[in-house]
């Protein structure tokens, strides 16, 4: 098999799980005190828990808050708004190598990095996204710039990358994209693999992964206005031009100011066949669920039942924020309109 390879090699960034921490100003309940303005998640999942060197916990959790203090300083610009902070979040977690979008992403079978996001905004439902691109530093930016400027909804591959050459977005070599945790990762995906086709056991899909690492935001500006958004590598040992529900509005992304804005992290084929993030918002709409019975509803039944694992992070117009997860862990944090802060670590288990 041929592998895409690069000759730079990035730091090593090992994943490594974290302690169970909470913000200083989150309630003992693990509940926002006030309205939220912005939420943000890291992704989900049940890898192992074990002790954690002090360095690589502080990494994480420092990605995690900037995302935040990035958000909230593009809301309270003057003219601040939803997708402002939506972008500049999850624009941080892409830039960081800990996370599964962007600089983190993961390889396909080929050996290559094919990225997928979206962005929504709640006012008019107006949506942009891209998928499978591989020189787009910024596939969230991208995603904005389809809605923004163009006629369409969703562009892929090398349609969207010339799209985004165009609009004179930031484009990188696909060396940039290469580190050696993700690398070590495939290579460990495949021999699994191989061990399991010789024991007559087959494994044509790619593994079941222990951890959804896709990154999304959900944001609620000053003139009420909700927008979401949701930036993936997809996942390890991909076939070559496979898609999730990250890039597809309705399965992974969703934001309407009369019910709430959603965004999804998991298996996305599940997410995909129960247009999770879309029945979330159709459920708040029009049968008046609270947004965490909604995303309950979704995450712990229909989902559970189905065998789909994975979260929801979802965030109504009254600042109302609802987490909802059926693996073992989640990461995620928000920020209040007065600025306060908790970000709440990913290792932290699902209360029994």
């Amino acid at each position: 098999m041929k592998m895409f390879h690069c000759s730079v090699l990035s730091a090593v960034v090992l994943m490594l799980p974290f302690v169970g921490l909470r913000g200083a100003d989150a309630p003992k309940d693990g509940r926002p005190a006030g309205k939220v303005v912005l939420v943000i998640h890291g992704g989900a999942g049940d890898l192992p828990g074990q002790k954690v060197p002090p360095k690589v916990d502080k990494e994480y959790r420092d990605v995690m808050e900037q995302a935040l203090q990035a958000g909230y300083k593009a809301l309270q610009r003057e003219k601040g708004t939803s997708l402002d902070a939506v972008e500049a979040a999850i624009r941080v977690l892409e830039d960081s190598p800990l996370y599964n979008a962007g600089k983190g992403a993961v390889f396909t079978s080929e050996g290559r990095n094919e990225l997928d996001a979206s962005i929504m905004e709640g006012k008019e439902l107006r949506a942009g996204a891209v998928a499978g691109v591989t020189i787009i530093r910024n596939p969230i930016t991208a995603a904005r710039t389809v809605m923004e400027k163009s006629k369409h909804v969703l562009l892929t591959g090398r349609g969207a990358e010339l799209f985004a050459t165009q609009q004179n977005l930031d484009i990188v070599d696909p060396c940039y994209f290469w580190t050696l945790r993700r690398w070590n990762e495939l290579k460990e995906a495949q021999q699994k693999e191989k061990e399991a086709k010789r024991r007559k056991e087959g494994s044509a899909a790619p593994m079941r992964p222990r951890y959804f690492g896709t990154v999304g935001a959900v944001a609620l500006d000053r003139s009420g206005n909700l927008a979401a958004g949701t930036s993936t590598g997809g996942m390890t040992n991909k076939r070559p031009g496979r898609l999730g529900d990250s890039p597809i509005i309705g399965a992974g992304t969703y934001a309407d100011n009369d019910a709430c804005g959603v965004s999804c992290t998991g298996h996305g084929e599940y997410f995909i066949r129960y247009a999770v993030a879309h029945d979330i918002a159709a459920l708040v709409k029009y049968k008046g669920l609270t947004v965490q019975q909604a995303a309950d509803e979704l995450v712990q039944k229909k989902l559970k039942k189905a065998g789909g694992e994975g979260a929801v992070i979802v965030l109504d117009t009254k600042g109302n924020v609802a987490v909802s997860y059926n693996s073992e862990r989640m990461f995620r944090g928000y920020i209040t309109e007065d600025g306060k802060m908790s970000v709440i670590a990913f290792y932290e288990k699902l209360p029994k």
